[in-house]
C-alpha cells in the first residue's frame, strides 16, 4: 500500500480483523525488535515462530522436557535468543537459528512473566527478570544460575531476604499476590509495582530501593510496562484504571543521577521526594460507563496509542487511546474470552489471543484517496465513455521532449547496506541483527498422498523401484520385500472382484481399443 494515497485523517490505529493464525492453542505472543517474527507459546509447552510478513510458521521450538503451557516469551534485542516461561516452573533460553536449548533452570515458583535484559543480545546475555505466582521478582542469571530476590516494600531490607506481598480472602486466608516488574530502556534500573500501590525504582546490583512513587488509591498494580523510546511507563491497577507517567530520568545513565541525588547516602533520604523526581502522573484511562478490568495494557511502537484489552470473559473487546486521553477506538472480535495482545513495533496493527488458542490479526481498513496522490486524478463512481481529444495523440516536437537521464547505469548498485529506520529511537544494534529465518519448505499431505498413489499404481504396471521403503526387517530379522507382496496382491485382483481389497483395479478395454488391438495383430501377421 502506497503511504501517499492513504488518506491522513484516518488515524494510525487498527480497525478490523484482517486474519488469524491457527497452531495448537496458543497462551501467549510476542513480537521480535523489528516485528518480522512473531513468537507464540501454546499449551502444549511448544515455542511456534511466525513469519508475520507471510504469515507462515518459520519454526517451531518444542521441549521434551516441557509439557505444561507457556506462560511468556521474550525476544533479545538482536532476536538470535528467546527466553520461554513454562507453567511446570522452568526457564528456557533457546537459540533460534538452530533451534537448541543454551540454557534451562527450574525456578521454586511459576513464573508469570520473563524478560530478558535490554542490552542482553550479544551471546553471552544470560540476565532476566522473573515474576513468579507466589513470590517476589527476582532477577536470574541463567548462566550462573544465581537468583536474587528484589524487594517488594521500602521497609524490606537491603540485600536480606524479601518476603512475598499478601493479600485477605473472603474467609480470613492469606493469599500471595503476584508482583509485576519490568526494566527501564537500558536495563540499569528495575520498576516494581507491588500489593499496596506503589512503584518502587530498585537498584537490582545493590538490591536496594533507590526511590517510592504512590499510586492514588492504593490498588494492587497487575501490570507495569515503558513505551520502546522509554519516555513513557504504563501501570494497570486493580482499582481498573491505566495510568501514564512521564519518565523525568534520562534515558542513559539513570542510575548515575540517582548516585548523585544520594550522595552516598543509602538510608537518610526521603525515598517518596526521590521518587517525584523520577516520575510524575500524566494520564489516566478508565471506562467509566462499564467499568471493566484491564489486560495485557501496552503502548504502540510509536507511543502515540494506549491499547488494553477488556478482562471481561465472553467478550474480546480492544480499547484503543491516544495519549491526550481520549478514547478513539472499541475493537469488538468473537465471544471468546482475551488473553493476550501485542502492538506492532512498526505498524498499525495489533495481534491478540483468544481463550481458544487463535491468534487474531487486526489491521487498519484502508481508504485510498487517489486524488491526494494525483491533484488531476479524478475518480468515478461508474464507467463512463471516455471522449478522445482531437489532438491527445499527436506527436511532440522534438524540442518538448523529455531530457533522458543523467544517471550512469554503469554505477553498482549497494543492496547489502541496511539503512537506518527512522522509526527506531536507538541506533546502537548489532548488524548481525535477526529479521527472517531461512525458510524449510515441507510438502503438503495431499502431495505426499499423491507421491504414495503414483508408487502403488506403479507398482501395479510392473514397475520396481529401489527404495529404502521397500524393504523392512521383521521381528526374527528377516527382511519383507513389500514390492513383491504388493505385486501378488495385484496378481490377485483381477476384472472380477474376488473379495479381497485390491490396490488397483484393471480396467475392462473399450471396443475401440479391442478393435485397434485386433488391426495390429493382423498386420504383424502379414509381415
Amino acid at each position: 500500500m502506497n503511504a501517499q494515497i492513504i488518506d491522513p485523517l484516518q488515524g494510525d490505529f487498527p480497525e478490523v480483523i484482517e486474519e488469524y493464525l491457527e497452531h495448537g492453542i496458543m497462551k501467549c505472543i510476542s513480537f521480535n525488535r523489528r516485528g518480522t517474527l512473531l513468537a507464540a507459546g501454546c499449551s502444549d509447552g511448544s515455542c511456534v515462530i511466525w513469519d508475520f510478513e507471510t504469515r507462515g510458521i518459520a519454526k517451531e521450538l518444542r521441549d521434551r522436557d516441557c509439557t505444561a503451557a507457556i506462560t511468556s516469551v521474550c525476544w533479545s534485542k538482536n532476536g538470535h535468543r528467546i527466553l520461554i516461561s513454562a507453567a511446570d516452573k522452568s526457564l528456557t533460553l533457546w537459540d533460534v537459528i538452530k533451534g537448541e536449548k543454551v540454557h534451562r533452570t527450574t525456578l521454586q515458583h511459576t513464573p508469570l512473566q520473563a524478560r530478558l535484559h535490554p542490552n542482553s543480545g550479544s551471546s553471552d546475555g544470560t540476565l532476566c527478570l522473573v515474576c513468579p505466582f507466589s513470590s517476589a521478582p527476582m532477577i536470574v542469571d541463567l548462566s550462573a544460575k544465581t537468583t536474587t530476590t528484589l524487594p517488594i516494600s521500602v521497609s524490606d531490607r537491603v540485600n536480606g531476604p524479601t518476603p512475598p506481598s499478601k493479600s485477605k480472602l473472603s474467609d480470613g486466608s492469606a493469599q500471595y499476590t503476584p508482583t509485576a516488574a519490568c526494566f527501564n530502556k537500558y536495563g540499569d534500573l528495575v520498576y516494581v509495582g507491588n500489593s499496596v500501590g506503589e512503584i518502587l525504582i530498585i537498584d537490582y546490583q545493590k538490591n536496594f530501593v533507590r526511590g517510592v512513587v504512590p499510586i492514588s488509591g492504593g490498588a494492587v498494580v497487575k501490570n507495569i510496562v515503558f513505551s520502546r523510546d522509554g519516555r513513557y511507563l504504563l501501570t494497570n491497577s486493580s482499582d481498573r484504571t491505566i495510568r501514564i507517567y512521564d519518565n523525568l530520568l534520562p534515558l542513559k545513565n539513570s542510575l548515575k543521577v540517582l548516585d548523585e541525588v544520594h550522595n552516598g547516602d543509602t538510608v537518610e533520604v526521603d525515598k517518596f521526594s526521590v521518587g517525584s523526581k523520577c516520575l510524575s502522573l500524566f494520564r489516566e484511562f478508565q471506562d467509566s460507563v462499564t467499568r471493566v478490568h484491564w489486560k495485557a495494557p501496552c503502548f504502540s511502537g510509536d507511543g502515540e496509542w494506549v491499547v488494553g484489552g477488556s478482562a471481561s470473559k465472553g467478550e474480546h473487546k480492544i480499547y484503543i487511546w491516544d495519549r491526550a486521553g481520549h478514547l478513539v477506538k472499541i475493537l469488538e472480535g468473537p465471544k471468546e474470552a482475551l488473553m493476550d495482545l501485542a502492538w506492532h513495533p512498526v505498524h498499525p496493527i495489533v495481534v491478540s489471543v483468544s481463550l481458544t488458542g487463535l491468534v487474531y490479526i487486526w489491521a487498519k481498513d484502508y481508504t485510498e484517496n487517489w486524488s491526494a496522490f494525483a491533484p488531476d486524478f479524478k475518480e468515478l463512481e461508474e464507467n463512463e465513455e471516455y471522449v478522445e481529444r482531437e489532438d491527445e495523440f499527436d506527436l511532440m516536437p522534438e524540442t518538448e521532449k523529455v531530457k533522458e537521464s543523467e544517471k550512469n547505469e554503469d554505477d553498482e548498485v549497494d543492496i547489502l547496506t541496511m539503512e537506518r529506520d527512522s522509526s527506531f529511537s536507538d541506533s546502537d544494534i548489532s548488524q548481525d541483527e535477526l529479521c527472517f529465518l531461512p525458510a524449510d519448505p515441507c510438502p503438503d499431505v495431499s502431495e505426499q498422498q499423491e507421491k504414495r498413489n503414483g508408487y502403488a499404481s506403479n507398482l501395479g504396471n510392473g514397475k520396481t523401484f529401489d527404495s529404502p521403503l521397500s524393504e523392512e526387517t521383521a521381528g526374527d530379522g528377516r527382511a519383507m520385500n513389500h514390492d513383491s507382496s504388493h505385486t501378488e496382491g495385484m496378481e490377485n485382483s483381477g476384472g472380477e472382484d474376488t473379495g479381497m481389497t485390491s490396490l488397483k483395479r484393471r480396467r475392462k478395454p473399450s471396443e475401440k481399443v479391442l478393435e485397434l488391438q485386433q488391426v495390429q495383430k493382423i498386420a504383424k501377421s502379414f509381415t
